[in-house]
């Protein structure tokens, strides 16, 4: 096993558990990691964190299907309108410059920091549905 070897299955069992803690696919981690740990371009760090995402979502949903956290009503249509863009965005990632295409990661990244981050008010937001209840979301109080 060598250096790089190591370093992509300890990246993997870190991301795996960041993933399935914090409800993330584990592309905002992986394409990082793989910019930063490997010197991997935009479009292969994406491409790569692609195929490393399924498994761990795969886990990650499982559990937390059987934790009753998931709402099953949104799940085909969720599913249906990714599928079919998708493709579309992966044609532009292959297309677009590297610098625009990792500035547009990283604007992503900065928004999805700022629209998580704790404020005053209710922690939290809208509760998730809770076991057993396994479809809608409650309605806002």
């Amino acid at each position: 096993m060598t250096g790089h070897d190591l370093l992509a299955v300890l990246g993997g069992v870190l991301i795996g558990a960041l993933s399935g803690l914090m409800g993330i696919g584990g592309g905002t981690v992986y394409v990082p990691f793989l910019l930063v740990g490997f010197g991997a371009s935009q479009q292969v760090a994406q491409g790569t964190s692609l195929f490393a995402i399924i498994p761990t979502a795969v886990s990650g949903a499982y559990a937390h299907d059987r934790a009753g956290h998931v709402v099953r009503g949104a799940l085909g249509w969720m599913a249906l309108g990714g599928l079919a863009c998708a493709p579309v965005g992966a044609l532009l990632a292959v297309h677009l410059p590297r610098d625009v295409l990792a500035r547009l990661f990283g604007l992503f990244l900065l928004y999805s920091a700022y629209r998580m981050w704790p404020r005053g008010g209710s922690p939290g937001g809208r509760d998730v549905p809770g076991p057993g209840t396994r479809g809608e979301v409650p309605p806002r109080s």
